[in-house]
């Protein structure tokens, strides 16, 4: 038996093939081209689905349904993207749209949700009790596991952490609100620290900017922490000042939730201990309360960028085979 999940971002559309085994045998990934229509989507979302199939060398008709994480708040009852900031749209009925198309069942769930699923599953929160996943990406998601269930609230739109103001008046985020955590702490939020303290820094710039050609456009998540590896004091600057930003807003989940474990999934992650072990002594500093007994574990997440599509795959198995 086969399934097929969909990572859905606003930067790419990630695929795979999901076998019984948790394994990814087939994939595909593509440029998220948006704004665009609901028809032109679905066509994305079909492309980026049938590559995947055809990578896997599996037909269309041996899958049992396609499953889907998307960024922003999801009606699953009804199968739709509510509202989605990075994609621009709302009251978006994706199932039904993209089930026509491809005549297969389609089932949706927030990308972050979707994430910690996967981790939950087969990776770094195998077991756990209560525990958070978080993605750093065009945005910040929060998948929640509470006694070893998904958490979804009243509304199926838990875990838009990345909403938390964190900063008044800060950064205008596309939710329409100022300070959101994801506007600092996310990978995008990351590049517009960087370009803004080389703009106002040039004097102490001179690295930054040679590990970008001069071209500001050529910042990526690396550069800052490329730079803070090679010494400059800029790049240490930024790679502090992102840490301390990402940090307030998991102190404030881990004072709310208290978790057992948080995993932290993105390609920022891939800088490994030079991001976790500052965040580690700075959580540990500030949660409450400040005598703790019961240990608490920051780590990254094991299934890396493969987390979205396993989980959203295997949230099918949720949905059908109840």
């Amino acid at each position: 038996m086969y399934y097929l999940g969909i990572d859905l971002g606003g930067t790419n559309i990630a695929a795979g093939v999901v076998n019984e085994q948790y394994q990814i045998i087939g994939r595909s990934k593509t440029k998220t081209h948006v704004p665009c229509s609901e028809e032109e989507m679905c066509s994305q979302i079909a492309f980026a689905a049938l590559s995947a199939l055809e990578d896997a060398n599996i037909a269309i008709n041996e899958i049992e349904w396609i499953g889907i994480g998307s960024p922003g708040s999801i009606d699953r009852t009804n199968g739709m993207i509510t509202f989605s900031s990075n994609l621009h749209f709302h009251q978006f009925p994706l199932e039904r749209l993209l089930s026509e198309k491809l005549c297969k069942k389609v089932i949706i769930e927030n990308d972050a949700k979707a994430a910690a699923y996967g981790e939950f599953l087969a990776g770094a929160l195998k077991n756990a009790n209560n525990a958070l996943a978080i993605t750093l990406g065009t945005g910040v998601g929060c998948g929640i596991i509470i006694n070893k269930q998904i958490y979804r609230g009243s509304n199926a739109s838990s875990g838009e952490m990345g909403h938390m103001v964190i900063k008044h008046n800060g950064r205008p985020c596309k939710c329409g609100r100022n300070g959101c955590w994801e506007q600092y702490a996310s990978a995008n939020g990351l590049k517009q620290t960087t370009r803004e303290m080389i703009e106002n820094q040039p004097e102490h710039a001179a690295h930054l900017l040679e590990l970008i050609g001069h071209d500001l456009n050529n910042i990526s998540g690396r550069t800052p922490f490329q730079a803070m590896r090679d010494g400059d004091m800029l790049g240490t600057k930024i790679c502090n000042a992102y840490i301390e930003m990402l940090g307030c807003g998991l102190i404030n989940a881990v004072n709310i939730f208290q978790p057992d474990i948080v995993c932290l999934g993105g390609g920022v992650c891939n800088e490994g201990e030079a991001l976790l072990e500052p965040l580690r002594k700075l959580i540990e500093k500030e949660r409450y309360p400040v005598e703790q007994s019961h240990p608490f574990t920051l780590c990254k997440a094991q299934l890396g960028n493969d987390a979205g599509i396993i989980g959203a795959a295997l949230l099918g198995l949720e949905t059908y085979d109840k």
